[in-house]
């Protein structure tokens, strides 16, 4: 595996098994969705969803990470996918957005858990066992851990793969997604994904 693959394995194994660790830990990490005001040193202001306004330290240990758009078809039969979802009137569930992850990153954050992309939203990462395509887009058996589930993936939802990015990519107006822990006033960035070609962070 080159160093270029090594750092992208590294980056989306950590911002998706976060939740997990998070939960074995007790530790409380925030994830930061907004558009970036500011970036100079070791600091990157960010305008958030909310309204407010966050200065991320970045530093050595930071990770950096761009998205590039895939087409729907990029889901196949043994994927391994991260995707956030709502729920649906009938008991299932929707997907928001799909993350299909390089080879070397598979198995990162394997399981279902809550996600605060919208309320009452959650996040599957997950091997495809079964694609179904239809005019509306696709349905997915997944399976994690020994369990099924199904999601339904319409054919606008952002289908996304990450790619490596550095600090210098992260630049005012570019809309922004990070992992980040707060001590006391402080917010430290552990992983900061950032719009690339227009193509913003779905998750």
């Amino acid at each position: 595996m080159s160093n270029r693959s090594r750092l992208l394995s590294m980056f989306t194994v950590a911002v998706f098994a976060l939740p997990l660790l998070a939960q074995a830990q007790n530790v409380a990490p925030s994830r930061i969705r907004g558009t970036v005001a500011a970036a100079s040193g070791g600091d990157v202001e960010v305008l958030t969803r909310e309204g407010k306004k966050l200065t991320l330290h970045v530093s050595d240990s930071t990770r950096y990470s761009s998205v590039k758009s895939l087409d729907l078809s990029a889901i196949k039969q043994g994927s391994f996918i991260g995707t956030a979802g709502k729920p649906t009137a009938n008991g299932g569930i929707q997907a928001l957005e799909v993350v299909v992850f390089p080879e070397e990153a598979r198995g990162a954050g394997e399981g279902h858990y809550d996600w605060d992309l919208l309320p009452g939203s959650s996040m599957t990462n997950a091997t495809v066992s079964a694609v179904v395509s239809d005019n509306a887009g696709r349905d997915l058996n997944l399976t994690y851990q020994g369990k099924d589930i199904k999601i339904q993936v319409p054919k606008d939802v952002p289908v996304v793969t990450f790619v490596p990015a550095t600090l210098q990519d992260v630049k005012p107006g570019l809309a922004v997604f990070a992992v980040a822990t707060r001590g006391g006033d402080d917010w430290n960035a552990a992983r900061i994904v950032v719009e690339k070609d227009g193509v913003k962070p779905p998750m």
